[in-house]
């Protein structure tokens, strides 16, 4: 008995979505990111306006003086869909899983740390979690009243990343006090008291009313953010490694990786909207500058807790680096 085995290839009736055939002009086959991203917010038969601002329609453009022809012209470099985007996030916590374990099994908090850096190792770190949830509430806002889910998609990642942030502040806190809370209970006690968190703080509740959405994401995400995490977590780093080794770096891993991976979604964002028109680059940079003289002022006080006289010039370099990378974009700061 002869027995042939054939193969059958079966073209497929359709290669993708009719929101993305649409727009690449023909029934090609379109990534994953594409098929979860095009036209797929409503943009017609609403019901009602909404009864809390009801100048507007549900999802407006006119919520944010940037003006776009099209708002799906925003594409995340990254290509994160909620599917790519829990797989990176699953991939980089594993990672800062073993450090944390690797810290805490060979108790190199108390072995590796000099005392009086570790205290202030927790006065630095830990009320910054209370500023996390600010930026996890601000773009839950970006992604409320934002347009397109080019934008909105991406702006919740964010929000969500900055709970799992906040988190690892704290577990750095339980860390450094033994499990004992004690640092937490401070860390919050200092950012409602401490003179030298109350800018930061007050920065941090302005933001949270600012009602253009993308000038809270360009004030938020690229001014504050762009400011902070290279100061905490790179200048503040290299400080602390004469004094702590290596732990300090093991245990905010999570926070220099995400930063350096989200900043091109956020450089995305202001070279698109500069590109658009020249409006749009004037808004962008008046947004920025008036923005990184705030955040700058209000990280002063953080800078000087390590760097002393030298505050200022390191916050002047970092202003400049901001500039430069706003330049980047397209836009002139």
């Amino acid at each position: 008995m002869t027995i042939e085995i054939k193969t059958t290839s079966i073209e497929p009736l359709r290669h993708t979505f009719d929101n993305v055939a649409r727009r690449l002009g023909a029934d090609k086959p379109a990534s994953r990111y594409l098929e979860a991203t095009y036209d797929l917010q409503a943009a017609v038969n609403y019901h009602y306006r909404p009864y809390w601002d009801s100048e507007y329609e549900l999802y407006d453009t006119r919520r944010t003086s940037i003006d776009m022809q099209d708002w799906y012209a925003f594409k995340d470099p990254r290509q994160f869909y909620y599917g790519t985007w829990t797989m990176a996030r699953a991939k980089l916590q594993d990672a800062v899983e073993r450090n944390f374990a690797f810290v805490e099994k060979r108790g190199l908090v108390d072995s590796v740390i000099e005392p009086a850096w570790r205290d202030k190792l927790a006065k630095l770190l830990v009320p910054l979690r209370h500023l996390e949830y600010a930026a996890n509430m601000n773009n839950c806002y970006v992604s409320g009243y934002g347009y397109g889910t080019a934008i909105t998609q991406a702006a919740m990642f964010y929000a969500v990343d900055r709970l799992g942030i906040a988190q690892y502040l704290s577990r750095i806190g339980l860390v450094l006090d033994g499990n004992s809370a004690a640092a937490l209970e401070q860390g919050r006690q200092d950012w409602v008291e401490a003179a030298g968190w109350q800018p930061l703080r007050h920065l941090a509740e302005d933001l949270m009313v600012v009602k253009d959405w993308f000038e809270l994401l360009v004030a938020q995400d690229f001014v504050l953010d762009g400011l902070l995490y290279p100061l905490v977590y790179e200048r503040f780093d290299k400080a602390f490694e004469p004094h702590a080794g290596p732990v300090v770096s093991m245990l905010t891993e999570f926070m220099r990786e995400w930063f350096s991976e989200t900043s091109r979604w956020v450089d995305m964002l202001l070279k698109t909207a500069a590109a658009e028109s020249e409006d749009n680059r004037r808004q962008l940079a008046e947004w920025i500058e008036q923005w990184s003289e705030r955040a700058g002022e209000a990280l002063r006080p953080l800078a000087a807790e390590v760097f002393g006289d030298g505050a200022e010039e390191v916050m002047s370099e970092l202003r400049t680096a901001l500039a430069q990378r706003a330049a980047k974009s397209g836009v002139s700061a």
